[in-house]
């Protein structure tokens, strides 16, 4: 039987093996003061039409209620940094963690390989992954692994790698060898996600009205995007990356070398008139394994019709 060091030592291993940009593990205890913190944003209707992040709230403060006498949360960072950007060749832009193919895919498959191999190692464990797909603060817990503090526009911000990653873990019921949490912020003064925020999204330090959040109008909102925004932004028809595209610390931000998340010819291709003449079957046909997906055609249609005017 491996000792937790050990074990801690393999986990990094192979989940830098598996292609994770980093590796943190914390121990798996109650959240009382991001509880504090999430009760707030929810009290204020900052998560907009997210029901579903009222209705698992305890969920997220209690990893014990994800996993029985869970001791354990190993958090992964992957990478998504892209080397061929879509302002070069489009009137429309998507987020660029939506270029390639589903991250949850991915990811998820690594994880399964990651699970299989630690259960090689400790039969009987009990593991659980997670690729934001469970009502876990993930960025909380990559605080609590040493991976970076949480920056003002309530992204995660690694000093190694900037903020153009993915997060997931996974939760078990074994201890290991615990990173010393990052603690406080790297931001100082510098407020350039605030300012260049075109909605005003960011309300306060760590703070993000989802009613004004790009990202939220044109992916999780199912109504019509209030024309107050007409004019307040362009381009963006999925998601939006402005205020990491303005944070210094991604300056540290490499190309990652993931060969699913590499953009389609298909979708580099796509002039205005194509994406404003676009059909059900051309959006499955580009999107069908894609992030886009959870837009749905009718939702990436309303978003080019705002965009264009013609809403």
């Amino acid at each position: 039987m491996k000792t937790k060091e050990q074990l801690s030592s393999f986990i990094r291993q192979e989940a830098a093996s598996l292609g994770f940009a980093e590796c943190g593990i914390a121990p798996a205890t109650s959240l009382p003061e991001e509880e504090i913190h999430l009760q707030n944003w929810l009290q204020k209707g900052f998560h907009a039409g997210m029901g579903y992040m009222k209705k698992h709230a305890e969920l997220r403060v209690n990893p014990e209620l994800l996993v029985e006498n869970a001791k354990s949360v190993i958090v992964f960072l992957y990478n998504y940094f892209p080397a061929t950007k879509m302002e070069e060749n489009s009137s429309y832009l998507l987020s660029s963690y939506a270029y390639g193919l589903d991250y949850h895919d991915v990811i998820r498959e690594k994880l399964n390989l990651l699970i299989a191999k630690l259960k090689e190692q400790v039969p009987g464990i009990s593991v659980r992954g997670f690729v934001d797909s469970a009502p876990v603060l993930e960025r909380t817990w990559a605080t609590r692994a040493g991976l970076g503090w949480i920056g003002k526009n309530s992204m995660l911000i690694s000093k190694r790698n900037g903020s153009y990653f993915f997060i997931s873990e996974l939760i078990t019921d074994i201890e290991l060898e615990y990173d010393i949490p990052t603690g406080g912020s790297y931001c100082g003064d510098c407020s350039r996600c605030m300012d260049a925020c075109p909605t005003g999204a960011i309300t306060d330090v760590r703070t993000v009205d989802a009613n004004k959040c790009i990202s939220y109008l044109t992916i999780e909102n199912k109504g019509e995007i209030p024309g107050k925004f007409k004019g307040e932004y362009d381009k963006w028809i999925f998601g939006c990356d402005i205020c990491q595209q303005v944070c210094p610390w991604n300056r540290f931000s490499t190309p990652h070398s993931e060969p699913a998340f590499t953009p389609s010819a298909a979708l580099l291709e796509l002039r205005k008139e194509d994406w404003e003449q676009m059909d059900i079957d051309q959006f499955n046909r580009i999107f069908r394994k894609t992030a886009v997906k959870r837009a749905k055609f009718a939702g990436l249609k309303r978003n080019i019709d705002f965009i264009s005017g013609k809403q």
